[in-house]
């Protein structure tokens, strides 16, 4: 239930980044202004008491988030890739949330596993592992085939995962309608709407099958791409809480020190894994969502190995072609053209001066070019961003969402691996061959082609349902009813607490 009772829910988040020092943690890495680390801290501390303790072997930070619950874990992935923005140490600290987590034992992961395939572990394993990774939703376990010999890793939920997901994603709904409420000029970002995409995305990585599919499909777009390779799915042995893919073997994206043994150009490699995912978006539409460091290795052939595909993102070929054009006017330094995409997209209300938003995108982009990729604060790149957007009414586009946050998170990657990097320089060969191929005359011919055969299959019905459209153009619209007022004396009442709850939700997601 998303009522107020999940205001102690959004407290108990606040009193345990202060309990757990992770609070203090936070405002140190991310430099925040004295009179935010003051507030916030003040705010915290009479409610320490009601903090989860957490492992006390753990970090603060990583020992907040796992207290707090898987929901906040996943956020705590994210920010372990971009050390630009949380700095090294922090950075490094989270990084334990990938695929580090405490496992939960063998023998629940094997009752697990018996339920799930209706057969005792010993029957179909002839060897099965102490966990070998685990994360905020499942674990994994290397096991060997009894029929065949081979080795395969056995992917298991958590027990009570689904549970514990929907307590946070209860209270993350009434957060976002607090601030909704408290805060009206927050509603062009639609923060239910971003909450709603986001349960959308866990609720799938808690059913393994789809997880299987997403491999398999993902597995058929990509078999071409040179230098990539995923591991094949065992459908005889994968079912809703456990899923079979062949054992990929190799050293994790997140360790430097072994790709350099090894003797891996990670340079190359940043370049490369940047490349792929902007391949796989623009030309594919569908794309790995979760491509942090513990879901990457690279094998001894130096190819790159992609697993865990519990996110996966899909844009349609439009917004495919918008977000093409918009990188390649950032590119090409065309401002011009990339507020005019904006606008003609409907991404700005057509009520905005064009030349302007130019302006001001010009602003956002000169800096990158000619800099040295060190110099360049995303922090403070994507402060000014949100002052642009909110000057200009740009609303959250939610198709986008999964879409940002990954280019976000494979840039941090990227960037781990070299911190040299130049995001727009890496990226131009790829954009410009999708520009190329997709908006050129070539792309119209297609385009009119595909419009003449849709046309040709609804040809007898195109009178009838453009007569309709008339008639329900030409009906006037039915009175609205009349909303429920709030009960604003309630709402006065717990207005103060709510707007400490709605902040501390907003430390834990920034």
């Amino acid at each position: 239930m998303r009522g107020p009772h999940n205001l102690l829910r959004l407290v108990r988040t606040g009193a345990t980044l202060e309990r757990t020092g992770a609070m203090r943690v936070i405002m140190d890495a991310m430099d925040a202004p004295p009179l935010v680390r003051g507030t916030l801290r003040f705010l915290a501390w009479p409610f320490q008491w009601l903090g989860y303790k957490g492992d006390l072997s753990m970090p603060p930070a990583v020992r907040a988030l796992t207290a707090l619950g898987p929901a906040y874990i996943k956020f705590g992935q994210i920010f372990s890739t971009r050390p630009d923005i949380v700095g090294d140490d922090l950075a490094a600290e989270l990084r334990i949330l990938q695929d580090k987590l405490p496992p939960f034992s063998v023998d629940i992961a094997k009752k697990s596993v018996s339920q799930a395939l209706s057969a005792p572990v010993e029957t179909i394993f002839s060897e099965f592992s102490e966990p070998v990774a685990a994360a905020s939703i499942a674990q994994v376990h290397k096991a060997r085939l009894r029929e065949s010999g081979a080795d395969v890793a056995v992917k298991v939920l958590r027990p009570g995962i689904e549970k514990a997901f929907r307590k946070d994603i209860d209270a993350f709904y009434f957060a976002a309608k607090m601030i909704e409420i408290l805060s009206p000029s927050s509603r062009r970002l639609r923060p239910r709407d971003v909450i709603a995409h986001f349960e959308g995305v866990v609720l799938g990585e808690l059913d393994l099958r789809l997880e299987a599919a997403s491999a398999s499909e993902f597995d058929a777009n990509t078999t071409d791409d040179p230098g990539f390779m995923l591991p094949a799915v065992n459908w005889d042995l994968s079912s809703r809480r456990v899923m079979t893919m062949q054992w990929a073997e190799g050293v994790s994206m997140g360790d430097n020190a072994a790709l350099d043994a090894a003797g891996h150009d990670r340079a190359e490699l940043g370049e490369r894994v940047l490349q792929l995912f902007l391949s796989h978006a623009l030309r594919d539409g569908y794309f790995h969502g979760d491509m942090h460091q513990g879901n990457l290795k690279v094998a001894s052939t130096g190819e790159i190995i992609a697993y865990d595909f519990g996110i996966m993102g899909h844009i349609d070929e439009y917004t495919r072609r918008v977000y093409a054009e918009i990188l390649y006017g950032f590119i090409q330094r065309d401002y011009k053209r990339v507020a005019e995409v904006h606008f003609e997209a409907g991404y700005v209300p057509a009520d905005r001066d064009v030349d302007e938003f130019a302006r001001a995108l010009r602003a956002v982009g000169e800096p990158i070019f000619g800099m040295d990729a060190t110099r360049i604060s995303m922090g403070g790149l994507l402060s000014y961003l949100f002052e642009v957007t909110e000057r200009f009414g740009m609303e959250t586009r939610t198709e986008l969402i999964l879409l940002q946050r990954t280019m976000v998170v494979v840039e941090g990657v990227a960037r781990s691996l070299n911190p040299q990097i130049n995001i727009w320089q890496v990226a131009k060969p790829v954009v410009e061959d999708y520009i190329r191929k997709n908006l050129g005359p070539g792309a119209a011919v297609r385009d009119l082609r595909r419009t003449i055969a849709v046309l040709s299959r609804y040809g007898p019905r195109l009178p009838q349902i453009v007569e309709n459209a008339l008639i329900r153009q030409a009906m006037p619209e039915p009175e609205k009813p009349k909303g429920i007022r709030w009960k604003s004396v309630v709402w006065l009442a717990l207005g103060t607490l709510i707007g400490a709850g709605a902040t501390f939700i907003l430390v834990s997601l920034v």
